[in-house]
């Protein structure tokens, strides 16, 4: 399978590397747009679109500002030195407006990994109307009690050394903690796999696991604030299919805490179609864990019936 890949311009910032796969005819029955997490790119996601393309959808994946292709050599791991959540946000809806044009009268399901997961929280607010459906992918209600600190910790790096300073402080408060649960290991990115060569590939891929602005950190812990703000979400699509998939050790959604917290919350604010799925023992990367292949099958079931399903009047809406 080939990935025929091409940049994008943007609406704000650099252009856009997109990694796209359409199915052999070229002519879907569905379009998945994947957001990917921190530190990682969109390349990543080509098994799974392999198998996407065969049960009949394309894929698409953006490389996020800051990271995969869409870097650039001096700026990598940073949205923007000011309001990056929002050059995110807007990097997904261009991406969005593309598919929308190539393939108006097909259902379109975002899908968000880990960030890419809480950047899809908040374009299921802004831009939701339309979608056939949303994966969110070790996700969570809640960035967690140190949010808040985070937030400060950031904002003064910011001010000491400037907005693109890669955070080594918010670095140690994330990824090496989340390491912890699985000492004595092996690698210091036990906790996205149990899988030793898909963690290994990851180390060895140098596109992955760089350190990320602190300006990119305080982003994600200013967006964390909205997550369960009742005002906000009451522009929800009610109708709209939601599920969220998560390992029972993955330090990021904490198990299915933070998945249950978050369909609680859309419960709450009217959502009716809201499911959680949960894998034992399965860490932060489903899609590359052992359990892959029921990962998959699970999930392009799921994406069969927003298929078969009545969805709202295709990609075009809300572009």
């Amino acid at each position: 399978m080939t990935d025929a890949g091409f940049q994008l311009a943007a609406d704000h910032g650099s252009p856009l590397y997109v990694h796209r796969w359409p199915p052999p005819a070229d002519a879907p029955r569905g379009v998945l747009l994947i957001v990917h997490g921190m530190a990682e790119h969109g390349g990543r996601y080509a098994r799974f679109a392999a198998a996407a393309n065969a049960d009949g959808w394309a894929v698409v994946a953006p490389d996020l500002p800051g990271h995969g292709r869409s870097a650039t050599a001096a700026i990598r791991g940073h949205f923007a030195d000011r309001d990056g959540w929002a050059v995110a946000l807007a990097a997904v809806h261009v991406v969005r407006r593309y598919v929308a044009g190539r393939h108006p009268d097909v259902p379109l399901v975002l899908l968000g990994h880990s960030m890419g997961s809480f950047i899809a929280q908040h374009y299921l607010v802004e831009h939701g109307a339309g979608l056939a459906g949303a994966i969110l992918s070790a996700t969570s209600g809640s960035l967690g009690p140190l949010r808040r600190l985070g937030l400060l910790l950031m904002k003064a790096e910011i001010l000491r050394y400037g907005p693109r300073h890669p955070s080594a402080r918010a670095e140690a408060l994330s990824f090496k903690t989340f390491n912890k649960a699985f000492e004595p290991a092996r690698t210091a990115f036990d906790w996205l796999s149990r899988d030793p060569a898909e963690v290994d590939r990851y180390i060895a891929d140098p596109a992955c696991g760089f350190r990320c602005s602190a300006t990119l950190w305080a982003d994600l812990f200013a967006a964390g604030a909205t997550l369960r703000d009742p005002e906000w979400l009451v522009k929800l699509p009610k109708r709209l299919p939601i599920l969220m998939i998560c390992g029972s050790r993955d330090p990021v959604s904490r198990g299915s805490k933070g998945p249950e917290l978050l369909a609680r919350t859309y419960r709450k604010a009217g959502l009716s179609g809201v499911s959680v799925r949960r894998y034992d023992e399965g860490r932060h990367e489903l899609l590359n864990d052992i359990c892959r292949d029921e990962v998959t099958a699970d999930l392009l079931a799921w994406l069969r019936e927003r298929r078969r399903g009545a969805w709202p009047n295709s990609a075009a809406r809300g572009a």
